[in-house]
């Protein structure tokens, strides 16, 4: 299903990542500009490909750490080098139905506790992939 968002006057697309999938969760993902050739193999499974879990772990946990370096920069410091997301994604299945749910585990190093959870709660408010997912999955926040 496609939708047209133009009700939004300034609206400005940034980038479009296309990928063209095949086979889908036993198959391969290939982006349309050859940075992308993976297999792919269920989750759980002894396949030699990673699964769309993962997938999302991994650009969500980039985009957040991003977002985290955003917040930052407003309150005029720097996130710490060392700084690193553990996204879990849990495909889920209830009463035969399925769906996800997910866990961010971030590290700040050398920041004072709450500090860093401000940074984590304002950079959950404006990256890309935790708008998506909000109110959708159910959603943990934990701040080491």
């Amino acid at each position: 299903m496609e939708t047209s968002n133009s009700t939004i006057s300034n609206k400005k697309v940034l980038y479009t990542g296309k990928t063209h999938v095949t086979g889908g969760r036993d198959g391969a993902a290939k982006s349309t500009d050859g940075r992308l050739d993976i297999k792919l193999s269920s989750p759980g499974t002894s396949g030699l490909g990673t699964n769309p879990e993962q997938l999302l772990a991994a650009g969500w946990s980039a985009c957040f750490i991003g977002a985290m370096g955003k917040a930052a920069a407003e309150r005029k410091v720097r996130v710490p080098a060392d700084v690193a997301v553990d996204a879990e994604i849990d495909l889920v299945l209830t009463d035969g139905a399925y769906s996800l749910q997910a866990r961010l585990n971030v590290s700040l190093p050398g920041l004072d506790n709450e500090f860093a959870r401000e940074l984590v709660e304002a950079a959950h408010q404006t990256c890309p992939y935790s708008k998506a997912l909000k109110g959708n999955i159910d959603i943990t926040l934990n701040v080491a």
